[in-house]
């Protein structure tokens, strides 16, 4: 998930380095019908990973919605707030997926009071603040700008790409820091990618943030400087900015983010389903917790 948007760089820095002319980056799985990654350690190989997890594992933290809601327990404590803060992120995805026809929920919006009523998962996350497991695909194709101009479709142009780790990171589980509420790892890939750019968090039209649990949303919103720290839920309840459009993992499918940089694109180009009207700069943002990564992306022009 953190790699999705750095695979983009990746593909980008072969091209202009002239190493590659046309590069294909794909995401596919069968997370629903095959391994379901949410079920914690049972039935998973033996890893690094799986060592690493031993100062976790013991004490009940089996799954990525126990090492998030660690995170969120804090978040709420430090700003006062309740876990309806977490809903208005639910509640946007599902409205966007509601009218999406790719999405698994299409036609399936909810309300702050279906979030408030599914079953906890592990307090403070809900059922309705956790991603969905999927079987899919998504591929995206990267070439030059040049090239692109002469394909049938309008070229969507990496305007800057970041990734980025922070102190004491570890895969979700980076309980040891100073501060539990916030996501440095964003925080520096957030500053590499203004500066790139040439921009500030004002001149984005559409945010496609990752969406694998819902407290991770507000997080990055604020590490990013759309708004204050602690104020991101009601950033996102009066909708100040058009947030995954497409349904977001939350509610078209979870696709480690592939999916989420495929609905930039499609903004860019003007074929959303859900077109924000003239949105020529999208912020897409990859997998949170963990060294990360993100692009923004522009119109040709």
């Amino acid at each position: 998930g953190g790699a999705a948007c750095a695979t983009v760089l990746q593909a980008a820095l072969a091209v202009a380095a002239g190493v590659a002319e046309v590069v294909v980056c794909y995401r596919a799985f069968n997370e629903r019908s095959g391994r379901r990654f949410g079920a914690g350690v049972q039935h998973r190989e033996p890893s690094a990973e799986g060592a690493a997890l031993g100062w976790a594992l013991p004490f009940g933290l089996l799954t990525p919605a126990s090492w998030v809601a660690m995170a969120a327990q804090r978040y709420l404590h430090r700003y006062g707030l309740t876990p309806e803060a977490f809903g208005h992120v639910a509640v946007v995805d599902r409205r966007y997926a509601a009218t999406n026809p790719a999405a698994h929920f299409y036609g399936r919006p909810i309300t702050l009071a279906d979030h408030a009523a599914s079953r906890w998962i592990v307090e403070p996350l809900r059922l309705l603040d956790c991603c969905q497991e999927t079987d899919g695909g998504q591929a995206l194709v990267v070439t030059s700008v040049d090239r692109a101009r002469d394909l049938p479709h309008p070229p969507a142009v990496v305007a800057a790409a970041a990734q980025g780790a922070g102190r004491g990171q570890e895969q979700m589980t980076s309980f040891y820091r100073d501060d539990l509420a916030g996501l440095p790892e964003t925080g520096v890939v957030a500053r590499r990618l203004w500066r790139t750019a040439g921009l500030d968090p004002g001149d984005i039209d559409v945010g496609i943030l990752y969406d694998h649990f819902t407290p991770f949303v507000l997080m990055q919103l604020e590490e990013f400087g759309f708004c204050g720290r602690g104020e991101a839920a009601d950033f996102v309840a009066e909708e100040r900015l058009p947030l995954n459009t497409h349904g977001g993992q939350l509610g078209e499918a979870y696709l480690h983010g592939m999916n989420g940089i495929a609905e930039g694109v499609r903004q860019v180009r003007g074929t959303a389903v859900n077109q924000v009207p003239g949105a020529s700069r999208v912020l897409v943002t990859a997998g949170t917790g963990v060294p990360t990564s993100g692009l923004v992306l522009t119109g040709d022009g």
